[in-house]
């Protein structure tokens, strides 16, 4: 009732806003009550709320807006603040933010005619012991005006860090996926004994030089059913999640090198910031 009182005062005069909220029953606020309630101090949680509001829009703001109460509570704990994961909720409706939801899954993995095919090491069972000893990979696309833009993601499933990527006008294997394969096996110094690399179906995932490229690295091959997202689920999930919280958020897109701009400050936003369940 302050509130609207407040933004209604200049327009009418605080007596006869505050009697016609009476005489519709929306209020029984006076004049008197609201000038008083007006030179009252503020109280602990008003202050504490005035602090935390433009906080809460910062943290959202630097994390690519797309945090929900869950991510932003622990983000908040993380900085310091005692806060409850209820108020930091109604905090987040009252400086108007809020997560951002998941479209429905688009499937673009044109299957491989060969007959031979690596066997599914996996199985589903997305868990490593340690580093480098399980990576997934998978392959998306983004609308542009040019034309489409192509990313490659292998991801690393013991620490969830995307090690190696690559955004390319063309899904050629020689070029899209292997220069991400590249990239990984370079921060790994070349060697990847006893690595299992997992993939989808892809033609470009199971051509020659792609396949060849990981024995040479001394890593074994793994490929789960055709046209089964879930034996691929968590490159699928990184590829979801890209897709969410920077194309669909900060498209249009005009041309591949801005696409691959962007997908460099976000894997290192991933890769170094962003909270993982």
């Amino acid at each position: 009732m302050i509130v609207f009182v407040d933004k209604m005062r200049d327009r009418f005069g605080v007596e006869l806003v505050c009697r016609v909220m009476r005489q519709a029953e929306v209020g029984f606020l006076t004049a008197r009550g609201y000038r008083a309630a007006q030179a009252r101090p503020a109280s602990a949680r008003q202050l504490r709320d005035e602090l935390l509001i433009p906080e809460i829009t910062r943290l959202h703001a630097e994390n690519y807006g797309v945090y929900g109460v869950r991510k932003m509570h622990a983000l908040l704990r993380r900085q310091g603040w005692v806060i409850g994961r209820d108020q930091t909720g109604r905090l987040m409706r009252i400086a108007g933010v809020h997560g951002v939801k998941r479209s429905k899954k688009v499937f673009t993995t044109k299957s491989a005619p060969a007959n031979e095919k690596p066997k599914d090491l996996v199985q589903r069972r997305f868990t490593a012991d340690a580093p480098r000893r399980l990576w997934v990979a998978d392959v998306t696309y983004v609308a542009t005006w040019s034309g489409f833009a192509y990313v490659a993601f292998v991801t690393d499933v013991f620490s969830r860090r995307i090690v190696g990527w690559n955004v390319a006008s063309t899904l050629k294997a020689d070029i899209l996926p292997l220069q991400a394969l590249n990239m990984a096996a370079w921060a790994a110094d070349g060697n990847l004994d006893g690595l299992v690399y997992h993939a989808d179906h892809g033609s470009n995932y199971l051509a020659v030089v792609y396949t060849d490229r990981i024995e040479e690295l001394s890593a074994t091959p793994s490929t789960g059913t055709v046209g089964d997202s879930f034996d691929n689920a968590m490159a699928e999930a990184v590829n979801g999640l890209y897709k969410t919280e920077l194309i669909r958020r900060r498209g249009p897109w005009r041309t591949v090198e801005q696409v691959e701009l962007a997908t460099l400050e976000y894997v290192w936003w991933w890769n170094n910031q962003r909270l993982h369940g």
